[in-house]
């Protein structure tokens, strides 16, 4: 497979998707903040100083797949049609899991676009937790589903 990125000289460059169909699109993305049970039980029961932790870390995640186009340099400008932000809490494990689904009319995909909402909401998080525990640890970022255009439907296996 050819790195689309980058020219017949290997310079970067934007992909021109000028002459692609426009088709609805979808893409799913997930990661965790690994917490301490104080972190846990606070965010959960909405005492954190700083307010609602997922309410805000939810529009964040949302302005964030409106902003991807900013931070990533080669992706397009996408006209989000939708864009929804779950939590789920893992008790025995002290993870708070976040997902992000972005959805398009369009001639590119949004895989991008959910990444950086789960990324930027995980951040959030951290950023309003940072006071309770500041060894908290993100990961496990990852995409989970895409579907719409050339390649079609993708689902994660694992």
């Amino acid at each position: 497979m050819d790195l689309t990125h980058f020219d017949e000289n290997g310079n970067a460059r934007m992909v021109d998707v000028t002459a692609k169909t426009e088709t609805e699109r979808m893409a799913a993305a997930a990661g965790k903040i690994k917490v301490s049970p104080d972190v846990l039980m606070a965010v959960k029961e909405r005492r954190v100083a700083k307010g609602d932790v997922l309410t805000v870390a939810t529009t964040a995640g949302i302005a964030g797949t409106k902003k991807t186009w900013e931070l990533i340099p080669m992706c397009h400008i996408v006209p989000l049609t939708g864009c929804t932000i779950e939590w789920n809490f893992k008790e025995e494990s002290c993870e708070i899991e976040c997902r992000c689904t972005a959805r398009c009319t369009g001639k590119t995909g949004v895989e991008m676009e959910a990444l950086t909402g789960v990324s930027v909401a995980l951040l959030t998080v951290y950023d309003m937790c940072k006071a309770i525990d500041k060894t908290m640890e993100i990961g496990e970022i990852r995409l989970l589903e895409k579907n719409g255009g050339k390649s079609g439907h993708f689902v994660r296996k694992d």
